[in-house]
């Protein structure tokens, strides 16, 4: 029998605080060589969204998440993200267990966007949260587990203001979050939200929205004059924000320093104070591995559905 976890036994397994460390220690396995991951493979069925499968190896077990986004579900009364994680024994090939992929994705990408704001960003200050989706909701979460102050803004004010009110967080104007000093961007990456010459110094910006082809969330010429990091350079240069600067020729692999580097010591993090410093983020199945492993420590403790094969 294969335990299934749908999405609240995901959240009952696995709060943010274990979310965050688990992607932490993920970063750093996959730093070391310790986990393996396969490029992501994109399915696109534009211009309504795309699917991605998306493999990984580590920690005696392999992962395989096959997974939508598609930004106008929400007008239809769907969700924009669906889909499956497969996590299986290393050993034998067998099927350990299933689980709800939005669910998973929701607290990875709040967990990474958090772990990225506090290793690359200034230790204190508020941060404000770009997006109240699903995803925004769960990075705004794990900042309020950090005990951080935080605030949202997002087009939709009601959605943001229940999304505050849910969450013990404060809601901001446009302006007021994009000039926090460390600002979380969720949105479906359609629509520049950083300008050239925007940020200012000592900010830092964990860009989230920008995980596949044509989508962006700063501009080009604005992502060049910072200190940039990345979760994986492969899929980032292909897929991500930096794409659109490595394409124009402004950022090359020596320019851009992965974070998993920086969280082993082989590379340093911010250098100064007033430095502004981005983050790109395209998630990473690694980070899928981690939630679903944190959740099966739990599987004992939840009344779980089952599948027979």
């Amino acid at each position: 029998m294969v335990p299934v976890f749908g999405a609240r036994a995901v959240e009952a397994a696995v709060p943010p605080e274990r979310a965050l460390e688990a992607v932490r220690d993920a970063f750093v396995a996959y730093a070391r060589g310790e986990w393996s991951m396969p490029p992501k493979v994109y399915v696109p069925a534009y211009p309504a969204g795309d699917f991605r499968a998306m493999p990984v190896l580590g920690a005696g077990h392999a992962a395989l998440k096959w997974v939508t986004s598609f930004p106008g579900n929400p007008a239809r009364g769907l969700p924009t993200v669906t889909g499956l994680v497969l996590l299986s024994d290393a050993a034998n090939g067998a099927l350990v267990a299933v689980f709800d992929a939005a669910t998973v994705t929701a607290l990875r990408t709040g967990a990474a966007a958090v772990l990225a704001a506090e290793t690359l960003g200034p230790g204190s200050g508020a941060a404000a949260v770009v997006g109240a989706g699903v995803n925004g909701r769960a990075a705004a979460r794990t900042f309020v587990a950090r005990a951080r102050e935080v605030v949202l803004w997002d087009l939709d004010e009601q959605r943001a203001r229940e999304a505050a009110d849910e969450l013990g967080a404060g809601v901001a104007s446009r302006e007021e979050a994009l000039a926090a000093d460390v600002v979380v961007t969720v949105t479906p990456g359609h629509d520049v939200l950083f300008e050239p010459g925007s940020l200012r110094a000592g900010q830092h910006v964990s860009l989230m929205g920008a995980d596949g082809p044509g989508k962006a969330e700063i501009a080009v010429e604005e992502l060049a004059r910072t200190h940039v990091f990345c979760d994986d350079w492969e899929q980032a240069s292909h897929n991500g924000e930096l794409a659109h600067a490595v394409e124009a020729g402004r950022l090359g692999r020596d320019e851009v320093t992965e974070l998993g580097a920086v969280l082993t010591g082989e590379a340093q993090g911010r250098l100064a104070g007033d430095e502004i410093t981005t983050f790109d983020s395209t998630g990473l199945a690694i980070q899928d591995l981690a939630i679903a492993l944190a959740a099966l420590e739990r599987a004992d403790e939840l009344d779980l559905p089952s599948l027979e094969l």
